[in-house]
């Protein structure tokens, strides 16, 4: 195994996953009879059976990748207990609850049908309800009908095929190709601490930092791993990491403005990725950009920097994640358009107008 595999192998990122589910079934409702010294003949005592155990989903703080579940395919609640003489109730089933992260979509594979979208910390779902325990003989006592002998079976508990989807939720999503300076800028932003190093795919699965803003304001920032031509196609690390920032309000597209020698130009490095970003997701591409050339630091004399914006026909931002230039600016900027791509909040409708009460004159 090459030492980029292994990795890969010990830094896995798991955001899809199938299992099968199956609430607990209902228990046995009984038939029998007192049997008691004194009472040979008693009457009709079979309890009724326990109700099956339900399925939940519910977001978790601390579970940050579907990991769990490569492993597990089925997962199955707590059959309830049957009934038992005596008028005894089996116990019911106890619940299964399924601990997922934040950002997960599960989604009903058999008919497509999306059944929860957990975007908070602690929403709970109810994915498959338990059978219920079926009656004993006991219930079945009437006036006219004082010896009954039937009894029901418990119904059985709700099973579904599941596809879940980890699609994490920040305000802004950083993408460039490999190296272009996008986990120094998350790490020099917020608190985050992204690997970072001098060779391509240093990041190999989404990271997020919360930037903390003057006036108690507050982002979510998310950097994913380099992008290279072909990704759509499987090459490198692929772009399925992209569903990651399908949730972001607004893109920043980092471009080193000094590549090495060999490496792609800052124009043709820019044209990789929106050509990437169009071939998964039109929607992805038509989010609003804001463009960095990062490494400016490296442009002493500010040609590479105009050459880029000349280029690319529109505003251009400079940048040095490692030297901190031009961060503070980023971040004023990114605050101004993620707010502007937040949907309006309705005022609360003014309350009804009671008219005073009117005296009498009787």
């Amino acid at each position: 195994m090459s030492t980029f595999q292994a990795q890969i192998a010990t830094s896995m990122f798991v955001d899809h996953a199938e299992i099968y589910i199956k609430a607990g079934d209902g228990g046995a409702g009984c038939s029998a009879f007192l049997r008691e010294r004194f009472r040979p003949h008693g009457g009709p005592s079979g309890g009724n059976g326990g109700n099956g155990g339900n399925v939940y989903a519910v977001a978790t703080q601390g579970v940050d990748t579907l990991l769990d579940f490569t492993g597990k395919y089925h997962w199955p609640a707590e059959n309830g207990r049957p009934g038992e003489g005596k008028d005894r109730i089996g116990r019911n089933g106890r619940e299964l609850v399924i601990e997922l992260p934040v950002g997960t979509m599960i989604t009903d594979r058999d008919t497509g049908l999306l059944i929860k979208d957990l975007t908070e910390i602690g929403e709970r779902v109810l994915v498959a309800s338990g059978g219920r325990g079926g009656r004993g003989n006991a219930s079945f006592a009437t006036p006219t009908h004082q010896a009954p002998t039937e009894s029901e079976p418990g119904e059985p508990g709700q099973e579904r095929n599941l596809r879940l989807e980890l699609k994490l939720i920040a305000d802004v999503g950083f993408v460039g190709l490999p190296n272009a300076g996008k986990s120094t800028l998350l790490a020099a932003a917020s608190k985050a601490h992204p690997k970072i190093a001098a060779y391509p795919f240093t990041t190999l699965k989404p990271q997020l930092g919360i930037v903390e803003l003057s006036g108690f304001r507050r982002m979510v920032l998310a950097d994913i791993p380099g992008l290279i031509e072909g990704a759509h196609e499987g090459q490198g690390l692929g772009d399925e990491f992209l569903r990651h920032i399908e949730r972001t309000r607004v893109i920043v597209h980092m471009v080193d403005i000094k590549p090495l020698e060999g490496e792609d130009e800052p124009i043709r490095a820019y044209e990789i990725i929106r050509g990437e970003l169009s071939k998964f997701s039109q929607a992805l591409a038509e989010k609003p950009e804001i463009v960095v050339a990062n490494k400016v630091d490296l442009d002493h004399e500010g040609d590479a920097v105009a050459k880029f914006r000349k280029a690319m026909d529109r505003e251009v931002l400079p940048l040095s994640a490692a030297a901190h230039i031009g961060i503070k600016e980023l971040l004023e900027r990114l605050w101004t358009m993620v707010q502007a791509e937040k949907p309006p909040v309705e005022a609360p409708a003014a309350p009804e107008r009671i008219p005073p009460h009117t005296r009498s004159t009787s």
